[in-house]
């Protein structure tokens, strides 16, 4: 019984201690963005970005397409956003439970899926509602090829003659 206290440990942390264990681990990967995927994910971005920029820049609430437009490259962006910080800090390996390579393929299928249904709406709508040459005109065509050019699959090219 003598020897019991000479065997106990009274090393204590500090909480300063473990919140800097933790504020480590949420490290970007920078090898990441040099992927393929990550690079995808930047450039969907700046796209996506553009996208929206374009089309909230004329008055888009006077017409329902732009609107659908409007709808779905903010959303879209959003949602990239969150995937690319997900897997920019190595969350998704923190998740492990959730199958990502199937979330990302259901992902970008439905975004393709949602960005021909933008770039129909958006380049049907360009001739109705402006004049050919003015700046809402060129906006709009500009964001419906920019809408397109996020998914490399169309060909946009004859849509705009």
């Amino acid at each position: 019984m003598a020897e019991f206290p000479s065997k106990v440990s009274t090393r204590t942390s500090s909480p300063a201690q473990g919140a800097g264990a933790s504020v480590s681990a949420l490290r970007p990967d920078l090898g990441f963005v040099r992927s393929r995927l990550g690079a995808l994910m930047l450039l969907q971005l700046v796209l996506g970005l553009l996208v929206w920029a374009l089309i909230a820049d004329t008055p888009y609430h006077l017409y329902p397409a732009y609107g659908w437009v409007m709808f779905v490259a903010v959303f879209l962006w959003l949602v990239t956003i969150v995937l690319f910080i997900l897997y920019l800090f190595q969350l998704h390996m923190k998740l492990y439970m959730v199958p990502w390579p199937l979330v990302l393929m259901i992902f970008n299928i439905s975004a393709t899926v949602l960005y021909i249904t933008a770039f129909i709406a958006c380049s049907a709508a360009v001739d109705l509602t402006s004049l050919r040459g003015t700046r809402p005109y060129n906006q709009r065509a500009a964001a419906s090829v920019l809408v397109t050019s996020r998914r490399p699959q169309l060909d946009c090219r004859r849509c705009l003659l």
